[in-house]
């Protein structure tokens, strides 16, 4: 069986998405989004914007380039900026596991529910590292393999449905992969049980 191509299977699934993610934003997306955005300051980079479900909930006071690797989305996600009227936020089409952006350059690199789904997460956070300035913060809001057995459970069974129709996995160790990557982590908010955690990092 052929494996579609990430991206295309984004493009794709772009014009339903917001709908398939709305009862897990209403319930509690839109309120984990909103206090991960409130961390961020300066010069700001978004990795895996998506449709922009983000763009809302930053502080009007930063400079936000957001990326992509679906075409698809990041239309989606121009349409949002531009109901919005926002003219601090610039969108790319750019691959997090190689970008084109030069060392040091952002003072905040946002992503949230993106490393379940990067091919090789820990390339993808090396370069968020490398773009990240000294000092500079990262905020991650990702979902993720819990501590606990039990909890996991439901994560296995939902793991080849959602892994087939996204390419995404629940079941990833991100913050041992963040460590991996060289970031210090500084904060850890358990969110949803440890399923869904907030976490804060620097370089």
């Amino acid at each position: 069986m052929k494996i579609m191509n990430p991206a295309k299977r984004y493009d794709k699934f772009s014009k339903i998405y917001d709908i398939f993610e709305s009862p897990m934003e209403m319930m509690a997306f839109s309120k984990y989004r909103k206090k991960a955005l409130s961390l961020v300051k300066g010069k700001v980079l978004e990795i895996g914007v998506g449709t922009g479900k983000n763009l809302l909930y930053y502080p009007p006071d930063v400079e936000v380039v957001g990326i992509d690797f679906s075409s698809g989305m990041l239309e989606k996600a121009e349409e949002k900026r531009k109901e919005l009227g926002l003219k601090n936020v610039k969108l790319l089409l750019m691959d997090t596991q190689n970008m084109e952006f030069d060392d040091n350059t952002f003072d905040t690199v946002v992503s949230t529910f993106v490393f379940c789904t990067v091919p090789d997460p820990v390339k993808g956070l090396k370069e968020a590292y490398r773009v990240l300035k000294p000092g500079g913060r990262t905020i991650f809001l990702e979902h993720m393999k819990s501590q606990s057995k039990l909890l996991n459970v439901p994560l296995y069974l939902m793991e080849p449905f959602i892994k087939t129709l996204l390419g995404t996995s629940l079941l990833r160790e991100t913050q041992k992969n963040i460590e991996k990557a060289g970031f210090k982590i500084e904060k850890v908010e358990n969110l949803f049980f440890d399923i869904v955690r907030l976490i804060v990092a620097t370089k």
